[in-house]
């Protein structure tokens, strides 16, 4: 391999615009590159130069590419998420990608114009679950039954303590998502509840909200917050493209 590292041109997200805007410059594992677009009638591909390599997806990585989305959400309201990873030979590679997509790019452009993506993450505070294990008299009976026992002896005794633990998590999961999920999933124009991560996560939402109805969510976020900040803890994020909304399929070949 010679020293002279080609060049590649990865790319962020599509945007509806026929202006040549600027986006702003990005650090990618330790040099500045610009953002620039790539035009195709009243669409855009944002991306920047980058040595042609594969770019694995680590921690900084994943940073750097939400954090070039996250900038063109700043500039423009009609923001189509693409993929972490995607490095094309050429900006006319790219423009042949754009012209394919432009279909799908054309009905999905009056659906997400103007709208963002926010994040919820409930994650039960230990002390509460706790509290709640404590007070159910079958998994106390249980947790008894199996105390001072090999784990031999106790065997089928701890597999039904599990099945009992796991179904005291989903009421869990079930009363934060009629208390907390439902009332949001009406303030959106769209919700999407995805599988918890962990055990101790009781909802994992993502919401599609008008961006000029941001505050307005917020502040219903907020008041779930206050009633449920004793027993849980928010992660709330955004805003973000259409992620959990939009769902294109890149077909990357290396020639």
């Amino acid at each position: 391999m010679s020293q002279d590292e080609s060049t590649g041109i990865y790319i962020f997200c599509g945007i509806q615009t026929e202006a040549n805007d600027e986006f702003g410059v990005i650090e990618i594992e330790g040099e500045n590159r610009d953002l620039f677009a790539i035009h195709y009638k009243d669409a855009a591909i944002v991306a920047a130069e980058v040595p042609m390599k594969i770019y694995h997806p680590n921690k900084d990585n994943l940073l750097m590419h939400q954090h070039a989305v996250s900038l063109v959400v700043k500039k423009n309201e009609t923001v189509i998420p693409v993929s972490f990873g995607n490095v094309f030979q050429s900006k006319e590679d790219v423009g042949v990608l754009l012209e394919n997509l432009y279909p799908q790019f054309e009905k999905l452009f009056p659906a997400i114009k103007g709208k963002i993506e926010v994040g919820l993450k409930v994650i039960g505070k230990s002390e509460w679950i706790k509290s709640q294990v404590s007070e159910n008299s079958q998994i106390e009976k249980m947790a008894e039954a199996v105390r001072g026992k090999t784990e031999a002896a106790s065997y089928y005794e701890r597999i039904r303590l599990g099945g009992a633990a796991q179904k005291l998590l989903a009421g869990l999961q079930n009363e934060v998502k009629q208390e907390v999920f439902d009332p949001l999933h009406e303030s959106a124009e769209a919700a999407k509840s995805n599988d918890p991560i962990g055990e101790k996560m009781l909802l994992n939402a993502s919401f599609l909200i008008d961006r000029d109805k941001e505050e307005e969510f917020d502040q219903k976020v907020n008041e779930a917050h206050d009633e449920w900040k004793d027993k849980v803890e928010f992660n709330y994020t955004g805003p973000w493209p259409a992620y959990n909304f939009v769902n294109i399929r890149l077909k990357v070949e290396n020639s």
